[in-house]
């Protein structure tokens, strides 16, 4: 019996952890004492491991068991051990993020295709001990890219089907047995493998983990679903999106409701297993009100609440909603609603709330025409800008970027209010920090700021940077924003600026929360001869004092 993928450790309180793997068959895992029997769907195991009794502000180094054979660490591992880290006793919160990580090889044609890879960069810096190890770690989208494979993983697909000639998605995967050899592909890469197995994970899905534009629009969605192709692959996306993404971000407590985990354990039949995780994700995209993708974890009086702007959506051009009304109402009741004080407010989605304001125009403005302020040929325009310029963040939502303004607001405007709301975004290929003001309401003592990461390794080509620096400059975005006017287009309850950025290189950025500060790391990967490293970019504060520093 082998380890075939992780161990990814993913949840972590005080005294409790969960650690998840993927087994060659069926087998007892045991980790720390702690043990657990896999469960199989599409002929693949896995178990998720509940550890308990673990000490507050501790570092414990843990192995991985199958049937009582030592599987994990590897030998002749260049990284130290695996280790579980409890919650620091004085409060102090780090966590890093980013998004969009393409799987490629590491040589000169990988590097000057992709550049060097911010998650590896990230596992070596932990590995030496560079610094205070971030106490997790949040991948915002794009973990595997469903729609455009590796050259490894185009391979395995042209050997198993021929790469289906002459269809639409010959060179894109199209079942659950396909998606499994994009995770292998991706997180069995030693470094960022063994970094997974020792700092805790939360992830979100964007759209290349299904396909490009995934719920741009309505017209998008209606072509989409006509496709032959369509079931297998939605339900593959789905149904692997549980199992190695999803069940994860889970608490203890959050597992014991989950029916579909308790369905995992307790069906015997492996065909009936399978069919039950297929017809749940067949019907969460087709009623996104029958599951819930959106999570939230407490890290002391640091709240994580992680927003699922993809699955979601509400498509109809007269009511377009980033998130429904359904996923509003819970993302609502966790934070204005919420039962404890929250010191810091981390709201994340895959998408940026706040895009360059000249984006933000043109979103704007293309959204509007997209429902008929210009009349149907304006809106026949509208779409195939939206489509063919991906205008589907925040800002294309209008609705729903006013109700985040309404939210921030409340939220600002209770008795108790944050010291930050730190808004956490990926998606974009650039990464930046925005600084934010409500209009509606004082609030001196809530930093608000739009903190973007993208990519971990993706970097985009020269003429969309050159775009992007156009959009940022004064006189295009004041055009824009008459444009957007012109549309009927309304402001929203905030203004803001970019502070710092953009960037585009591939790169991390790390929150580190204490007490009522708050600071914000940028780093970005270099080669360092043969080794890939993170180089510092920018630190900011809380007390808004913010340095550049060189490399």
């Amino acid at each position: 019996m082998e380890l075939r993928l992780g161990p990814l450790l993913r949840y972590v309180d005080e005294t409790r952890a969960t650690v998840w793997v993927e087994t060659s068959g069926p087998a007892e895992v045991e980790v720390l004492g702690h043990k657990a029997r896999t469960w199989s769907v599409h002929g693949h195991h896995y178990a998720l491991v509940r550890i308990e009794g673990l000490a507050p502000d501790s570092t414990t180094p843990y192995d991985v068991k199958l049937d009582g054979r030592t599987v994990w660490p590897l030998p002749c591992s260049p990284y130290g051990p695996s280790v579980i880290r409890t919650p620091l006793a004085d409060g102090t919160f780090r966590l890093t993020f980013g998004s969009c990580r393409r799987s490629a090889p590491f040589d000169e044609t990988g590097f000057k295709e992709f550049g060097p890879d911010a998650l590896v960069a990230l596992a070596e810096s932990v590995a030496a001990g560079d610094g205070e190890p971030p106490d997790a770690v949040l991948l915002l989208g794009d973990q595997v890219y469903a729609d455009d494979p590796s050259d490894a993983v185009l391979r395995r697909l042209h050997e198993a089907h021929g790469g289906r000639p002459g269809s639409e998605v010959a060179d894109e995967i199209g079942n659950f047995e396909e998606y499994t050899w994009l995770y292998d592909d991706s997180w069995t890469t030693p470094a960022v493998r063994w970094l997974f197995s020792t700092i805790p994970l939360c992830m979100l899905l964007d759209d290349h983990d299904l396909r490009d534009d995934w719920n741009t629009s309505l017209t998008w969605r209606r072509w989409v679903t006509a496709q032959p192709w369509w079931r297998d692959r939605v339900v593959g996306a789905y149904a692997s999106y549980w199992v190695y993404q999803h069940l994860g971000n889970l608490s203890p407590e959050q597992l014991d409701q989950d029916a579909t985990y308790r369905a995992m354990l307790t069906i015997e039949d492996d065909d009936e297993r399978t069919a039950y995780l297929d017809s749940f994700a067949w019907t969460a995209d087709e009623d996104p009100a029958s599951c819930r993708w959106s999570f939230y974890r407490d890290f002391g009086d640091v709240r994580l609440l992680a927003i699922d702007s993809r699955c979601s959506r509400h498509l109809d051009p007269d009511e377009r909603a980033m998130v429904d009304a359904h996923e509003w109402e819970w993302v609502r009741r966790h934070t204005v609603g919420a039962t404890r004080p929250i010191r810091h407010l981390l709201l994340a989605s895959t998408l940026p709330f706040l895009l360059a304001p000249g984006l933000h125009h043109l979103e704007g403005w293309d959204e509007a025409i997209s429902s008929g302020a210009w009349g149907q040929r304006g809106a026949r325009v509208g779409e195939r800008i939206r489509q063919g310029m991906d205008l589907e963040h925040w800002a294309s939502f209008r609705k729903s970027l006013d109700d985040v303004t309404t939210l921030l607001t409340e939220v600002v405007g209770g008795e108790d209010p944050p010291a930050s709301i730190l808004m956490l975004s990926g998606d974009v290929h650039c990464s930046y920090l925005a600084e934010a003001r409500l209009t509606t309401v004082e609030h001196p003592g809530t930093a608000i700021r739009q903190l973007t990461m993208s990519p971990f390794r993706n970097p985009v080509p020269q003429h969309i940077r050159w775009a992007n620096h156009i959009l940022g400059t004064r006189w295009m975005t004041a055009l824009l924003h008459r444009l957007a006017r012109s549309a009927g287009v309304r402001d929203v309850a905030a203004t803001w600026r970019l502070s710092h950025g953009p960037w585009f290189e591939n790169g991390a950025m790390t929150v580190t929360l204490s007490g009522a500060e708050w600071a914000v790391d940028v780093d970005h990967a270099m080669l360092r001869g043969d080794l890939q490293v993170l180089r510092r970019t920018v630190t900011c504060s809380g007390l808004d004092s913010s340095k550049r520093l060189t490399s």
